[in-house]
């Protein structure tokens, strides 16, 4: 009589189900010690449980598999949440006059980049002069031009605008047929009057939303014409 507790079960399958146990085990154990972190576990796990098994052991399996395959779905949202980065990286040298970059952690619009000659020792580098989009100050940044750096994603948005209220808020109208009410009126010196005039006047204005690393900002107006 067999000693072995399960004797239909082949030894091949044995082995591989032990891999991924395995596995399974030392991802735990790497979450655990550190949650950002994620073992790349096979995407493709599958195993052929014979049909000889026990409803035990064939449920033991299953357990197993459907963690395995729980992590792989985490795993594959955690790369999605990191592709919905506010920044994304770019070479120095590659950044150019009017384009974006990130200096001190503001979104920038570049205004002057000038290259240093490469050095006998050293890289070439990159010096940039450029403006805060949103609170338009002056912010300059040194970066060897063979290093990356962070340019923001810089959005534009049109709504049409439905009304202004006592303390200074818009109601926007957007695309779907929503309001966006958590926006103020710019700040701007010449954007500022345009817009409460042309709304005093009874016209039809749709302003320009610009939106970067979280922040959003009317940054330009059109007029359509009376109401």
């Amino acid at each position: 009589m067999s000693t072995k507790p399960y004797p239909d079960l082949p030894l091949g399958f044995c082995c591989e189900y032990l891999l991924h146990f395995s596995l399974l085990l030392l991802c735990l154990h790497d979450q655990v010690r550190n949650p950002g972190f994620h073992f790349p576990i096979l995407p493709s796990f599958h195993l052929d449980v014979p049909a000889s098994c026990s409803p035990i052991v064939i449920s033991s399996f299953s357990v197993v598999a459907a963690a395995i395959m729980s992590d792989e779905e985490h795993h594959f949202e955690s790369k999605a949440d990191a592709g919905a980065s506010k920044t994304y990286p770019q070479q120095a040298g590659t950044i150019r006059k009017n384009g974006y970059i990130v200096i001190k952690n503001r979104p920038c619009k570049v205004v002057e980049v000038s290259t240093s000659k490469t050095g006998k020792h050293g890289h070439a580098k990159c010096h940039f002069v450029a403006i805060d989009i949103f609170n338009a100050k002056k912010l300059e940044d040194i970066v060897p031009s063979s290093h990356n750096c962070d340019v923001p994603h810089v959005t534009r948005t049109d709504y049409q605008l439905i009304d202004i209220s006592e303390d200074g808020f818009v109601s926007l109208l957007t695309e779907n047929g929503n309001t966006k009410d958590d926006l103020r009126l710019p700040t701007d010196e010449t954007l500022l009057p345009q817009i409460k005039d042309g709304f005093a006047e009874g016209k039809d204005l749709v302003v320009t939303v610009m939106s970067a690393m979280g922040e959003e900002q009317i940054c330009a107006l059109k007029d359509i014409g009376p109401k």
